[in-house]
Protein backbone atom coordinates (compact mmCIF):
# COMPACT_ATOMS: atom_id res chain seq x y z
CA UNK A 1 0.00 0.00 0.00
CA UNK A 2 1.07 3.63 -1.19
CA UNK A 3 2.30 5.77 1.68
CA UNK A 4 1.34 9.65 2.26
CA UNK A 5 3.96 11.85 3.96
CA UNK A 6 1.90 14.48 6.08
CA UNK A 7 3.77 17.77 7.56
CA UNK A 8 1.78 20.17 9.94
CA UNK A 9 2.89 23.82 10.75
CA UNK A 10 1.75 25.51 14.20
CA UNK A 11 2.31 28.52 15.24
CA UNK A 12 4.27 29.48 18.70
CA UNK A 13 2.64 27.93 21.38
CA UNK A 14 0.41 25.64 19.72
CA UNK A 15 2.60 22.32 18.70
CA UNK A 16 0.22 20.69 22.95
CA UNK A 17 -3.14 20.95 20.13
CA UNK A 18 -1.31 17.64 18.47
CA UNK A 19 0.13 15.73 21.71
CA UNK A 20 -2.34 13.19 21.25
CA UNK A 21 -1.90 12.43 17.83
CA UNK A 22 1.73 12.52 18.70
CA UNK A 23 1.03 9.77 21.55
CA UNK A 24 -0.10 7.69 19.01
CA UNK A 25 3.02 5.81 18.33
CA UNK A 26 3.57 7.28 14.71
CA UNK A 27 6.68 7.91 13.69
CA UNK A 28 6.94 11.63 13.90
CA UNK A 29 10.23 13.91 13.15
CA UNK A 30 9.30 17.61 14.89
CA UNK A 31 11.20 20.64 14.76
CA UNK A 32 11.50 24.59 15.52
CA UNK A 33 11.58 27.50 12.98
CA UNK A 34 14.08 29.96 14.87
CA UNK A 35 12.95 32.75 12.76
CA UNK A 36 9.12 32.87 14.52
CA UNK A 37 9.53 29.84 17.03
CA UNK A 38 6.80 27.98 14.70
CA UNK A 39 6.44 24.53 15.44
CA UNK A 40 6.72 21.55 11.89
CA UNK A 41 5.55 18.11 12.28
CA UNK A 42 6.39 15.10 10.06
CA UNK A 43 4.32 12.07 10.16
CA UNK A 44 4.56 9.16 7.81
CA UNK A 45 1.14 7.17 7.52
CA UNK A 46 -0.38 4.11 4.88
CA UNK A 47 -2.89 6.33 2.92
CA UNK A 48 -5.61 4.87 3.91
CA UNK A 49 -4.84 5.94 7.15
CA UNK A 50 -4.28 9.83 6.05
CA UNK A 51 -8.47 11.28 6.60
CA UNK A 52 -8.42 9.79 10.08
CA UNK A 53 -5.45 11.71 10.94
CA UNK A 54 -6.47 14.55 8.88
CA UNK A 55 -9.98 14.85 10.76
CA UNK A 56 -8.39 14.68 14.24
CA UNK A 57 -5.70 17.43 13.21
CA UNK A 58 -8.14 19.97 12.09
CA UNK A 59 -10.69 19.26 15.24
CA UNK A 60 -7.44 20.52 17.38
CA UNK A 61 -5.98 23.23 14.56
CA UNK A 62 -8.60 24.52 12.41
CA UNK A 63 -9.14 27.43 13.77
CA UNK A 64 -5.36 28.15 14.40
CA UNK A 65 -4.07 31.35 12.45
CA UNK A 66 -0.94 30.05 10.60
CA UNK A 67 -1.90 26.48 10.73
CA UNK A 68 -1.16 24.38 7.51
CA UNK A 69 -0.95 20.72 6.54
CA UNK A 70 0.00 19.15 3.40
CA UNK A 71 0.10 15.20 2.22
CA UNK A 72 2.81 14.26 -0.44
CA UNK A 73 3.02 10.86 -2.00
CA UNK A 74 6.32 8.96 -0.57
CA UNK A 75 7.73 6.95 -3.63
CA UNK A 76 9.74 4.85 -1.34
CA UNK A 77 10.54 5.07 2.28
CA UNK A 78 13.00 2.52 4.61
CA UNK A 79 13.03 0.24 6.44
CA UNK A 80 10.48 -1.55 3.94
CA UNK A 81 7.28 -2.32 6.49
CA UNK A 82 6.45 -5.72 7.21
CA UNK A 83 2.90 -7.05 5.67
CA UNK A 84 2.46 -9.78 8.44
CA UNK A 85 -0.56 -9.73 10.18
CA UNK A 86 -1.99 -6.63 8.92
CA UNK A 87 -5.92 -6.77 8.54
CA UNK A 88 -7.44 -6.61 5.28
CA UNK A 89 -7.80 -2.95 4.63
CA UNK A 90 -10.16 -1.14 2.10
CA UNK A 91 -10.02 -0.66 -1.47
CA UNK A 92 -10.19 3.31 -0.94
CA UNK A 93 -6.62 4.87 -0.41
CA UNK A 94 -7.10 8.06 -0.97
CA UNK A 95 -8.37 10.56 1.60
CA UNK A 96 -10.83 13.00 1.27
CA UNK A 97 -8.70 15.93 0.66
CA UNK A 98 -6.48 14.35 -1.72
CA UNK A 99 -10.29 13.40 -3.73
CA UNK A 100 -11.24 16.80 -3.66
CA UNK A 101 -8.23 18.79 -4.32
CA UNK A 102 -7.55 16.15 -7.75
CA UNK A 103 -10.94 16.47 -8.45
CA UNK A 104 -11.50 20.00 -8.10
CA UNK A 105 -8.43 20.82 -10.16
CA UNK A 106 -9.63 18.31 -13.22
CA UNK A 107 -12.83 20.27 -12.67
CA UNK A 108 -12.13 23.29 -13.97
CA UNK A 109 -13.01 24.93 -17.33
CA UNK A 110 -9.68 26.00 -18.49
CA UNK A 111 -8.18 26.27 -21.80
CA UNK A 112 -6.48 23.04 -21.72
CA UNK A 113 -9.62 21.26 -21.23
CA UNK A 114 -11.38 22.72 -23.69
CA UNK A 115 -9.36 22.97 -26.30
CA UNK A 116 -8.78 18.84 -25.51
CA UNK A 117 -12.49 18.96 -25.77
CA UNK A 118 -12.33 20.18 -29.25
CA UNK A 119 -9.85 18.44 -30.37
CA UNK A 120 -11.17 14.77 -29.48
CA UNK A 121 -15.27 15.90 -30.72
CA UNK A 122 -13.24 16.60 -34.34
CA UNK A 123 -11.43 13.19 -34.29
CA UNK A 124 -14.56 11.58 -33.29
CA UNK A 125 -16.75 13.24 -35.63
CA UNK A 126 -14.39 12.23 -38.46
CA UNK A 127 -13.96 8.63 -37.39
CA UNK A 128 -17.73 8.89 -37.42
CA UNK A 129 -18.39 10.40 -40.66
CA UNK A 130 -15.62 7.41 -41.97
CA UNK A 131 -17.49 4.95 -40.16
CA UNK A 132 -14.08 4.27 -38.98
CA UNK A 133 -14.28 2.55 -35.44
CA UNK A 134 -10.01 2.37 -34.82
CA UNK A 135 -10.63 6.51 -34.94
CA UNK A 136 -13.36 7.10 -32.81
CA UNK A 137 -11.77 5.26 -29.46
CA UNK A 138 -8.22 7.31 -31.04
CA UNK A 139 -10.46 10.33 -30.17
CA UNK A 140 -11.21 9.28 -26.84
CA UNK A 141 -8.15 8.61 -25.44
CA UNK A 142 -7.66 11.97 -24.94
CA UNK A 143 -10.64 11.76 -22.22
CA UNK A 144 -11.69 15.25 -21.67
CA UNK A 145 -14.94 14.66 -19.86
CA UNK A 146 -14.02 11.78 -16.96
CA UNK A 147 -12.63 14.93 -14.64
CA UNK A 148 -15.79 17.14 -14.54
CA UNK A 149 -18.30 14.12 -14.26
CA UNK A 150 -16.39 12.60 -11.68
CA UNK A 151 -15.68 15.92 -9.98
CA UNK A 152 -20.04 16.40 -10.06
CA UNK A 153 -20.18 12.69 -8.79
CA UNK A 154 -18.03 13.73 -5.75
CA UNK A 155 -19.67 17.02 -5.12
CA UNK A 156 -22.95 15.58 -4.87
CA UNK A 157 -21.65 12.81 -2.32
CA UNK A 158 -19.83 15.56 -0.16
CA UNK A 159 -22.20 18.18 -0.68
CA UNK A 160 -19.74 20.57 -1.68
CA UNK A 161 -21.47 23.69 -3.61
CA UNK A 162 -18.42 25.16 -5.38
CA UNK A 163 -17.28 21.95 -6.34
CA UNK A 164 -20.47 20.78 -7.45
CA UNK A 165 -20.73 24.91 -9.62
CA UNK A 166 -17.28 24.49 -11.16
CA UNK A 167 -17.80 21.04 -12.21
CA UNK A 168 -21.53 21.71 -14.01
CA UNK A 169 -19.72 24.86 -15.59
CA UNK A 170 -17.03 22.20 -16.83
CA UNK A 171 -19.53 19.79 -18.45
CA UNK A 172 -21.97 22.20 -19.71
CA UNK A 173 -19.00 24.23 -21.32
CA UNK A 174 -17.52 20.77 -22.65
CA UNK A 175 -21.08 19.43 -23.89
CA UNK A 176 -21.96 22.70 -25.57
CA UNK A 177 -18.67 23.00 -27.47
CA UNK A 178 -18.63 19.83 -28.32
CA UNK A 179 -22.18 20.50 -29.57
CA UNK A 180 -21.39 23.06 -31.32
CA UNK A 181 -18.31 21.79 -33.32
CA UNK A 182 -20.36 18.74 -34.48
CA UNK A 183 -23.24 20.95 -35.94
CA UNK A 184 -20.14 22.77 -38.10
CA UNK A 185 -18.68 19.11 -38.87
CA UNK A 186 -21.93 17.55 -39.82
CA UNK A 187 -22.50 20.81 -42.65
CA UNK A 188 -18.91 19.69 -43.94
CA UNK A 189 -18.61 16.12 -43.47
CA UNK A 190 -20.89 13.53 -45.75
CA UNK A 191 -23.05 11.63 -43.03
CA UNK A 192 -24.48 8.36 -43.49
CA UNK A 193 -27.05 6.93 -40.60
CA UNK A 194 -26.90 3.87 -41.98
CA UNK A 195 -23.10 3.78 -41.33
CA UNK A 196 -22.67 1.35 -38.29
CA UNK A 197 -21.09 3.93 -35.88
CA UNK A 198 -23.57 5.77 -36.38
CA UNK A 199 -26.17 3.92 -36.45
CA UNK A 200 -25.49 2.08 -33.30
CA UNK A 201 -25.26 5.63 -31.57
CA UNK A 202 -28.72 6.37 -32.83
CA UNK A 203 -30.33 4.25 -30.33
CA UNK A 204 -30.66 2.86 -26.68
CA UNK A 205 -29.99 -0.79 -25.82
CA UNK A 206 -29.89 -1.91 -22.36
CA UNK A 207 -26.01 -2.53 -23.02
CA UNK A 208 -25.42 1.06 -23.12
CA UNK A 209 -26.52 1.50 -20.11
CA UNK A 210 -24.72 -0.92 -18.93
CA UNK A 211 -21.33 0.46 -20.29
CA UNK A 212 -22.30 3.98 -18.62
CA UNK A 213 -22.76 2.52 -15.24
CA UNK A 214 -19.36 0.40 -15.60
CA UNK A 215 -17.71 3.64 -16.57
CA UNK A 216 -18.93 5.95 -13.85
CA UNK A 217 -18.18 2.85 -11.01
CA UNK A 218 -14.45 2.10 -12.51
CA UNK A 219 -14.06 6.20 -12.46
CA UNK A 220 -15.41 6.19 -9.39
CA UNK A 221 -12.33 3.50 -7.79
CA UNK A 222 -9.84 4.33 -10.03
CA UNK A 223 -9.66 8.19 -8.28
CA UNK A 224 -10.74 6.69 -4.39
CA UNK A 225 -8.07 3.74 -5.16
CA UNK A 226 -5.40 6.04 -6.28
CA UNK A 227 -4.71 4.16 -9.72
CA UNK A 228 -4.53 5.76 -13.18
CA UNK A 229 -7.99 6.79 -14.59
CA UNK A 230 -6.26 7.38 -18.08
CA UNK A 231 -8.08 4.04 -19.03
CA UNK A 232 -11.23 4.74 -17.04
CA UNK A 233 -11.61 7.84 -19.12
CA UNK A 234 -11.64 6.39 -22.54
CA UNK A 235 -14.27 4.31 -20.98
CA UNK A 236 -16.31 7.21 -19.70
CA UNK A 237 -15.72 9.26 -23.20
CA UNK A 238 -16.52 6.34 -25.55
CA UNK A 239 -19.83 6.64 -23.59
CA UNK A 240 -20.27 10.42 -24.34
CA UNK A 241 -18.66 11.81 -26.74
CA UNK A 242 -19.95 9.64 -29.33
CA UNK A 243 -23.21 10.00 -29.35
CA UNK A 244 -23.28 13.47 -28.33
CA UNK A 245 -20.93 14.03 -31.93
CA UNK A 246 -23.35 11.58 -33.64
CA UNK A 247 -26.40 13.85 -32.32
CA UNK A 248 -25.17 17.00 -33.38
CA UNK A 249 -24.13 15.70 -36.74
CA UNK A 250 -27.37 13.91 -37.38
CA UNK A 251 -29.73 17.12 -36.78
CA UNK A 252 -27.89 19.64 -39.00
CA UNK A 253 -28.34 17.19 -41.68
CA UNK A 254 -32.10 16.54 -41.21
CA UNK A 255 -32.29 12.99 -39.72
CA UNK A 256 -34.28 15.03 -36.31
CA UNK A 257 -35.30 11.19 -35.34
CA UNK A 258 -31.78 9.55 -35.11
CA UNK A 259 -30.25 12.68 -33.71
CA UNK A 260 -33.32 12.72 -31.06
CA UNK A 261 -32.39 9.03 -29.77
CA UNK A 262 -28.49 9.67 -30.10
CA UNK A 263 -29.39 12.65 -27.49
CA UNK A 264 -30.82 10.20 -25.28
CA UNK A 265 -28.51 8.03 -25.52
CA UNK A 266 -26.01 10.85 -24.52
CA UNK A 267 -28.12 11.72 -21.69
CA UNK A 268 -28.90 7.85 -20.28
CA UNK A 269 -24.68 7.68 -20.00
CA UNK A 270 -24.61 11.08 -18.17
CA UNK A 271 -27.36 9.56 -15.77
CA UNK A 272 -25.34 6.07 -15.77
CA UNK A 273 -22.24 7.79 -15.32
CA UNK A 274 -23.09 9.87 -12.48
CA UNK A 275 -25.59 7.51 -10.55
CA UNK A 276 -22.66 4.57 -10.75
CA UNK A 277 -19.92 6.73 -9.27
CA UNK A 278 -22.30 8.59 -6.60
CA UNK A 279 -23.12 5.09 -5.72
CA UNK A 280 -19.33 3.84 -5.57
CA UNK A 281 -18.53 6.67 -3.24
CA UNK A 282 -21.24 6.60 -1.11
CA UNK A 283 -20.30 2.77 -0.67
CA UNK A 284 -16.47 3.89 -0.05
CA UNK A 285 -17.60 5.82 2.83
CA UNK A 286 -16.46 9.08 1.28
CA UNK A 287 -18.06 11.80 3.47
CA UNK A 288 -17.61 14.90 4.97
CA UNK A 289 -15.51 15.72 7.89
CA UNK A 290 -18.70 17.00 10.28
CA UNK A 291 -21.62 15.62 11.28
CA UNK A 292 -23.90 18.52 10.32
CA UNK A 293 -21.95 18.61 6.70
CA UNK A 294 -22.53 14.78 6.66
CA UNK A 295 -26.01 14.91 7.43
CA UNK A 296 -26.41 17.94 4.29
CA UNK A 297 -24.72 15.44 1.98
CA UNK A 298 -26.71 11.78 2.73
CA UNK A 299 -30.06 14.67 1.87
CA UNK A 300 -28.22 15.62 -1.26
CA UNK A 301 -27.02 12.43 -2.75
CA UNK A 302 -30.50 11.00 -2.04
CA UNK A 303 -32.42 13.48 -4.06
CA UNK A 304 -29.32 13.07 -6.64
CA UNK A 305 -29.93 9.25 -6.70
CA UNK A 306 -33.53 10.39 -6.66
CA UNK A 307 -32.71 12.72 -9.70
CA UNK A 308 -30.42 10.21 -11.82
CA UNK A 309 -32.61 6.94 -11.24
CA UNK A 310 -36.02 8.87 -12.42
CA UNK A 311 -34.01 10.28 -14.85
CA UNK A 312 -33.02 6.78 -16.08
CA UNK A 313 -36.08 5.48 -15.70
CA UNK A 314 -38.21 7.90 -17.71
CA UNK A 315 -35.03 7.63 -20.91
CA UNK A 316 -36.18 3.83 -20.81
CA UNK A 317 -39.50 4.75 -20.63
CA UNK A 318 -39.21 6.49 -24.14
CA UNK A 319 -36.80 4.04 -25.63
CA UNK A 320 -39.73 1.62 -24.75
CA UNK A 321 -41.91 3.19 -26.38
CA UNK A 322 -40.10 3.43 -29.84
Amino acid sequence: MADRYLEIVLPAGHAERLQEVFDSGRAIWTGVNEQDLSTFHRILLPSDKVEEILDQIQSRCSGVEGFHAVVLPVAAALPLPSSEGEPETSTRQVAREELQAALSDSSKPSKVYMITVALSTIVACLGLARDSGAVVIGAMVIAPLLGPNMALALATTLGDQELFKRSMKANLGGVSLAFTLSLLLGLVLHIDPTHSEISSRAELLPSDLLLGLASGAAGAMAFTSGVSAQLVGVMVAVALLPPLATCGMLLVNGFTVEAGFAGLLLWANIVCVNLAAVSVFILQKVRPRTWWEHRRSVRRSHIALLFWGASLAIALGIAWMN
